[in-house]
């Protein structure tokens, strides 16, 4: 298993950042999802995207953060 702390612990302070299509972005958070019963990966969620990885680390999805606000606003 990843020990996110160790991998993302030191972007939350913004000195370091990712860079998503040549754009730096300072990491806001970062955990494990799961579906109701087993963990199947961790996120990251930068200033405009929540990217998901499975649980090898390899990534899987980015979703702009404003599609995820309008989902639940509907």
């Amino acid at each position: 298993m990843i020990n996110l702390d160790q991998t993302y612990e030191s972007y939350l302070d913004g000195s370091k950042k990712m860079r998503i299509d040549g754009v730096e972005e300072r990491v806001k958070a970062y955990g494990w999802h799961c579906d109701g019963n087993d963990l199947k990966g961790h996120y990251v969620t930068t200033e405009n995207y929540r990217l998901t990885y499975n649980m090898q680390g390899v990534f899987t999805k980015m979703v702009p953060l404003r599609e995820l606000s309008q989902s639940i606003a509907r």
